[in-house]
C-alpha cells in the first residue's frame, strides 16, 4: 500500500530541491531591495542579493 503521506521525501542528492530557499539557516535580508541573499541572518554588515550585488558591482566600475 503507497504511503499517504502528502509530501514527497526531500532529496538527499544536494539537488536544487534540497538546498532551496526553505533549506538551511534563515537567512539575512538584501539591504537594497529585501530579496533573502545567500548569507545567513548572523552574516554582519551590509549583505546584497546577487541581482543587487552585480548592480552595485557595475556601478563602482564604472564610476572611475
Amino acid at each position: 500500500m503507497p504511503s499517504t503521506d502528502p509530501t514527497p521525501p526531500a532529496p538527499s542528492d544536494g539537488s536544487p530541491a534540497a538546498t532551496g530557499p526553505t533549506a538551511g539557516p534563515p537567512y539575512a535580508d538584501c539591504v537594497e531591495c529585501g530579496r533573502p541573499t545567500e548569507y545567513p541572518a548572523s552574516t554582519p554588515g551590509i549583505v546584497h542579493c546577487p541581482v543587487c550585488a552585480w548592480q552595485e558591482a557595475q556601478r563602482t566600475a564604472c564610476s572611475g
